[in-house]
């Protein structure tokens, strides 16, 4: 792997993005107006509680959903359009371009996931019982989650239209399993083994354990996975990279 060709290759997908104004604006508005929206959504006398209750967590899950869209239907373009295949006719391996994209987006995940958190913490009086500093880091990696299997999947797709299909598909059905509706114990046992295999249930839980201020061998477990699927999405991604769509 040549550190030029993934340094030029993380530049060029850099200022795609910032001449893209709708994907910044998918990128880092919309998760800001969900977290907005979730806060007054509870409009009870016990908003706060609750708010404080789940929105730690999902600030962690709208970043990895956005990066999932806008990574896969990215990388999805690149090969419609050729740009791929003519980057694959140099000599570069596929490493340096998959390592390339993977820092541009994960750098964008920095960046989005940031700025939720600071919406979160300080207009919209989030309150954690862990420390702020860990949530934001957690937000991070589960932005950063949603980038790599964004890369992943892409492969699979054939149109920007069966990319937005692997969001139904893919990415809700391991929301539905990932704790965030109904404690994952309670549900029928078929289902919780399920989500035991499911990226989005270590990402969540960690969150949800900063968020409640619960430590110990569990956090460590679901930060060493949230990280083991990040990079197992890229090796399957550098795997399974075509250089067009057939």
């Amino acid at each position: 792997m040549s550190l030029r060709v993934t340094t030029a290759t993380a530049r060029r997908v850099l200022l795609q993005l910032r001449h893209d104004p709708r994907t910044v604006l998918l990128l880092v508005a919309v998760p800001c107006a969900l977290v907005a929206l979730l806060k007054y959504v509870f409009a009870g006398g016990q908003a706060g509680a609750v708010f404080d209750r789940v929105g730690g967590p999902l600030l962690g899950v709208f970043p990895l959903v956005s990066m999932f869209l806008v990574t896969s239907i990215a990388m999805l373009r690149e090969r419609t359009t050729g740009t791929l295949e003519r980057l694959l006719t140099m000599p570069l391996a596929k490493l340096d371009l998959l390592v390339g994209y993977a820092v541009a987006f994960a750098l964008a995940a920095a960046v989005q996931a940031t700025l939720v958190s600071a919406l979160a913490f300080g207009a919209l009086d989030l309150h954690v019982r862990g420390p702020t500093w860990a949530v934001i880091v957690l937000a991070v990696a589960n932005a950063v989650l949603g980038m790599a299997l964004g890369l992943f999947v892409s492969a699979f797709a054939r149109s920007e239209f069966q990319a937005v299909q692997f969001m139904p598909a893919f990415v809700l059905p391991q929301l539905l399993l990932c704790g965030l509706l109904a404690p994952r114990q309670e549900m029928a046992r078929p289902l919780e083994v399920v989500s035991w295999a499911a990226p989005l249930t270590y990402a969540y839980d960690a969150l949800d354990r900063v968020t409640r201020g619960v430590y110990g061998g569990a956090l460590v477990r679901d930060v060493l996975a949230l990280v083991a699927f990040t990079l197992l999405a890229l090796a399957l991604g550098a795997v399974t990279l075509r250089r067009r769509t057939p």
